[in-house]
């Protein structure tokens, strides 16, 4: 066979598979959309419903062709939020947060802005622990400290725009157990440096525990890996100075009396 019959060849293979292809689908049946038609106010009231009965999955299909069908409106508002409400229930708190955003950004001055910024908190502050996280309690100061972050900057803005907010107080004291476990978080950092001998670098981070987390549970373990670290480097004056403060502040310490302490995060 020539290369000129080759070519020609399998340029009507080519084409005959690709004739195929076009037929069979053709014969495919096409998908009925079951919403076609539906007003606003059905697309809601189902994926309302949908979201109620736990099947947020549904809910955010219908909430996002809510949306696209009808962008403006009570209807959209609400597909909006409570679509961030339902990604955040399927394990998707990267749209949870944009939805949250979105709606921030649209409507400034929407009744319900302050669940948004609460939604988004919530969101940061249980991302990483899973399934298990609604069973059992995690100590958050071994987490990522970015999605805490976000989290504590979610519930102060809350907090700051919307004192009067019904969901005001429960962000304080999410935002107090988070300020605690950012704080344990520069200690546990802090104590790494000090296990490897990185002496000047454990008391910085101990210090820095000490600046931005202030009147914090971290605060005792900081001060005691500065009383050691001060030692290490032979500072005795410093490491004195970090002793007496320590015995002030937590008189009852386990780093003072030598008894067992109850970790913070058991307090929650």
């Amino acid at each position: 066979m020539t290369m000129s019959r080759l070519r020609k060849w399998r340029v009507w293979v080519l084409g005959a598979l690709i004739a195929l292809t076009a037929a069979g689908c053709s014969l495919l049946p096409a998908v009925k959309d079951e919403t076609a038609g539906w007003s606003a106010e059905k697309l809601y009231t189902t994926a309302h419903e949908a979201m109620q009965d736990g099947n947020y999955t549904r809910a955010v299909k219908l909430f996002d062709t809510l949306e696209a069908r009808y962008p403006y409106g009570h209807y959209a508002q609400q597909a909006m939020l409570e679509g961030a409400y339902a990604n955040w229930r399927t394990g998707e708190p990267t749209a949870a947060t944009a939805a949250c955003d979105r709606f921030i950004q649209t409507y400034p001055n929407h009744p319900n802005v302050d669940y948004a910024y609460y939604l988004k908190g919530l969101v940061y502050f249980r991302e990483d622990q899973g399934i298990f996280g609604y069973v059992y309690e995690l100590d958050l100061s071994e987490r990522d400290p970015k999605q805490m972050r976000e989290s504590f900057d979610a519930f102060k803005t809350l907090v700051q725009k919307f004192p009067h907010s019904r969901y005001a107080e429960d962000a304080q004291a999410r935002m107090r157990y988070l300020a605690n476990a950012l704080g344990m978080y520069e200690v546990h950092v802090a104590r790494y440096y000090y296990d490897r001998g990185a002496y000047i670098a454990a008391v910085n981070r101990a210090q820095r525990a000490l600046l931005d987390y202030p009147r914090t549970p971290s605060n005792e373990e900081a001060l005691d890996i500065m009383v050691q670290g001060y030692a290490r480097l032979g500072l005795t004056q410093l490491s004195d100075d970090a002793k007496r403060i320590l015995e002030k502040t937590f008189p009852d310490s386990a780093k003072v009396v030598g008894a067992a302490a109850k970790p913070w995060w058991k307090f929650w």
